[in-house]
């Protein structure tokens, strides 16, 4: 049986928008929909809340999620990489309980909006393909790099070059190859990839996500954003866990 471990990374610091993680959503902190996700998945079998904040580990507890222990100030900074703190986490688990899980699925709390079953199909989607070092939810990208520039000393400098195409930019948008952006709606790896000191490895296979659900917070405007999805669609929400 594969063994697979859900983490929501959620530190206190936040220059956006101060106090995300715990602002409320549609009625409940927004890190309670990340971790409602794990909870609510089949083929997850614990969900841990990473973070160094004791605030957001009261309310992580309260939605059911474990904190066995508090992140490290120096992972919890602007920028810490994720890889440090799932390296921590994995290492601490393996240390203290001998637990060492097969999958881990990171579900950030900045991406609350996920549609029953999402996170099983990614699941599924990795063990269905033991070549496949991670999953990642991707989107329709609303712009194409291919009409992106760069400006160095006051001239403008293409993004990307397409082979056999020599103005891309200057081609209508359908002419041009499809293009995705990551979004934070999943990102399911091998633990073995963590501990190679990747959060991807080589091989990723892509979960698309409607880009209407792909709502990222980071300001005011995103939190009104996803109240507006949330009330329109069926997705997953949370629920206190009573002890």
């Amino acid at each position: 049986m594969t063994e697979v471990l859900a983490i929501i990374p959620a530190r206190a610091g936040s220059k956006g928008l101060p106090g995300k993680n715990t602002r409320q959503l549609a009625g409940h902190p927004l890190i309670s929909y990340s971790i409602a996700a794990g909870i609510q998945a089949k083929l997850v079998n614990r969900v841990i809340c990473s973070t160094d904040s004791q605030e957001i580990a009261d309310i992580a507890r309260q939605y059911g999620a474990e904190v066995p222990i508090l992140r490290p100030a120096e992972l919890a900074s602007d920028d810490s990489p994720d890889i440090d703190a799932f390296q921590h986490l994995i290492g601490e688990l393996k240390r203290r309980e001998n637990y060492r899980p097969d999958i881990i699925v990171q579900l950030r709390p900045t991406s609350p909006i996920r549609q029953p079953g999402q996170v099983d199909e990614g699941i599924r989607l990795l063990i269905d393909n033991p070549e496949t070092d991670s999953v990642r939810g991707v989107t329709s990208s609303p712009a194409t790099p291919y009409k992106m520039w760069r400006i160095a000393d006051d001239i403008l400098t293409p993004l990307l070059s397409l082979e056999g195409v020599p103005e891309p930019f200057n081609l209508p948008r359908q002419a041009l190859p499809e293009v995705y952006w990551q979004t934070g709606t999943l990102d399911i790896m091998r633990t073995s990839v963590i501990e190679s000191g990747s959060m991807t490895g080589y091989e990723i296979r892509p979960y698309i996500v409607e880009q209407e659900h792909a709502v990222d917070i980071d300001h005011l405007e995103s939190f009104i954003r996803a109240e507006r999805v949330i009330s329109s669609i069926e997705c997953v929400t949370p629920s206190i866990i009573k002890s």
